[in-house]
């Protein structure tokens, strides 16, 4: 099959560095690869062009964009020139940049009938790339973001596929895990399906999926002995877990005091604060984790250890605790005025960042907003959604879903974030129950209505809820 998540793939796990050739009918592409990441990307699509990218990212002008043809200038890159021309930040470009090589891989994700042409590379010039995107990141985006094609099913369908490799097993959902475990390696693909119940276009969409990020294998393989095998299963799935913990508590740290990160009290001990130190650094140390982990994943772990050191050397030094405990206990404490509204400022940040796609910056801002204020439904529904497009958070979402419907049970928000939360996850009948309770409350949601493949007749004008066709849409 002629697809970029099988050249990704094998790119990838085979460490290869060099350039992919896309074309299709007038489209041609280049992406050039090293260590594993996309370091650099050309395209001929006029939309994916760094101006048409930097203009809708905001960073271009309407004036500007509209005389970018005037700028170009013989063998100069076009955004070095807007930077000299004081037209854009090095910032923006750099995002731009990023932004562009994301989309220019992404887009491609929806061609099955174009042609690709790999050249092996012995070393590209690092100092040309400034930016660069995981190849496992792109390849978990662009098989989500794409459409089901028949194209999936005709070449898994006849294959046996067996359980390899889980050190991307994190990045599947709950209900593709759900999937993953059926898998054994003795029955065909198709078989699997007819006897699973499972949604066919999001069964071989995830198991695409399982494949590209090498989670499974298919057709024939020496299979390792059955003990070899559990072992590595369960290393793999205790790797899993200390990763899910570990990103837990970065998005917390900021909210904790020492003695809550080293989970001591104030007048625990010196040994006491060493032990809890070496139980935490034998979970959470940088090395005990893969190295295959994408950059973003790796900064958190090293953040989180970097904290947890901190703590320890500061409550293991009389003098140093002394000071610190000084210093926050002697910090006058903020009224329910004043935590209401910096609940309100971190909301309303963490909407900005939502909107503009955001949403791992805004999850730590909104985590803060629903710790300062618990009883703000639509902090938890913001909250909700924000999770809900962060495949390793689909649980924490449906928790939250269900507070911000607690919290707000005369609004039919809650019902139909969760309803869409389910249906994204591939639980449609779960999903419809959530549609037709929105509808109990609300009989003109149109969201709900649309869902549920229903008419919607008399629709008062002006009728709209904070979702409108979008949870958290721009008013």
């Amino acid at each position: 099959m002629e697809h970029i998540g099988y050249y990704l793939k094998e790119i990838f796990f085979c460490k290869k560095k060099g350039r992919l050739t896309f074309r299709y009918e007038n489209v041609q592409k280049y992406l050039f690869f090293q260590d594993g990441f996309v370091v650099f990307a050309k395209t001929n699509c006029p939309q994916e062009l760094l101006g048409e990218v930097l203009f809708r990212l905001g960073k271009l002008s309407d004036e500007n964009h509209s005389k970018i043809d005037d700028y170009i200038e013989p063998k100069k890159n076009i955004g070095e020139l807007l930077v000299e021309k004081g037209l854009i930040s090095t910032e923006d470009l750099h995002e731009g940049l990023t932004y562009q090589m994301r989309e220019i891989v992404l887009d491609t994700f929806s061609h099955f009938d174009g042609e690709f042409k790999f050249q092996e590379m012995d070393e590209l010039a690092e100092q040309e790339f400034g930016s660069k995107i995981s190849i496992p990141v792109l390849i978990e985006d662009g098989i989500r973001r794409m459409k089901y094609d028949p194209h999936l099913k005709k070449f898994m369908e006849k294959k046996t596929p067996f359980p390899k490799s889980k050190n991307f097993f994190y990045r599947v959902t709950e209900e593709e895990k759900d999937i993953l475990k059926i898998i054994e390696g003795k029955t065909a693909s198709e078989a699997i399906l007819q006897s699973s119940g499972i949604n066919p276009e999001l069964f071989w969409k995830s198991l695409y999926l399982f494949y590209c990020l090498d989670l499974v294998d298919v057709e024939a393989e020496e299979k390792v002995p059955e003990q070899e095998k559990e072992k590595k299963e369960r290393d793999s799935e205790d790797s899993h877990k200390r990763i899910e913990e570990v990103l837990r508590l970065s998005f917390n740290l900021s909210s904790m005091n020492y003695y809550q990160i080293l989970n001591v009290s104030e007048t625990s001990s010196r040994s006491e604060i060493k032990k809890a130190y070496f139980q935490l650094a034998r979970k959470y140390h940088p090395d005990l984790y893969g190295r295959d982990l994408p950059s973003d994943i790796k900064e958190k772990i090293e953040d989180v250890f970097d904290k947890i050191t901190k703590a320890y050397h500061i409550l293991i030094d009389e003098e140093k605790k002394h000071d610190y405990d000084a210093k926050v206990y002697s910090a006058p404490k903020e009224d329910k005025r004043d935590l209401s509204k910096r609940a309100e400022v971190r909301f309303r940040q963490g909407k900005t960042l939502y909107d503009q796609g955001k949403y791992e910056e805004a999850l730590a801002l909104l985590e803060e907003a629903v710790r300062l204020k618990t009883d703000k439904a639509n902090y938890f529904l913001l909250l909700a959604m924000t999770e809900s497009r962060i495949p390793l958070f689909a649980r924490k979402a449906e928790q939250n879903f269900l507070k911000a419907i607690k919290l707000g049970q005369w609004s039919p928000d809650g019902y139909v974030g969760l309803g869409l939360l389910y249906k994204k996850e591939g639980l449609f009948v779960k999903a419809g129950k959530q549609f037709k309770r929105a509808l109990n409350i609300d009989p003109e949601n149109k969201v709900a209505l649309k869902e549920l493949g229903l008419e919607q007749k008399n629709v008062k004008k002006g009728l709209k809820g904070i979702l409108s066709f979008e949870l958290f849409g721009k008013k």
